[in-house]
């Protein structure tokens, strides 16, 4: 009857950093960092799990001289939020029922 919740993005911070993605597509580690209030060293454990699993792309490079990280959604992280969001509605819809 229920689908079950992907532990990946089951977690608050993994899900904050996805719905960051859905919406931008691609951020910088900075900008994810602030907007979801978390440490540097929590938020890179959690972007490094996200990317072990395929759903984000994380991209190195140098601006201005200074190392820069971004994190891009990928397909398969756009599938799987979408397949999340789908079977939490799931558990909604049979509590309103």
């Amino acid at each position: 009857m229920f689908n079950d919740l992907d532990p990946i993005l089951h977690s608050q911070l993994r899900l904050a950093i996805m719905s960051l993605l859905i919406s931008v597509r691609e951020a910088e580690f900075t900008f994810i960092r602030e907007k979801t209030n978390s440490t540097s060293g929590n938020l890179s454990v959690q972007v490094q799990k996200l990317k072990e699993a395929g759903y984000i792309e994380v991209i190195k490079e140098f601006k201005d001289n200074y190392p820069n990280t971004k994190c891009k959604i990928t397909k398969e992280g756009l599938v799987a939020f979408e397949n999340y969001v789908k079977a939490l509605q799931q558990y909604l819809n049979v509590k309103q029922q």
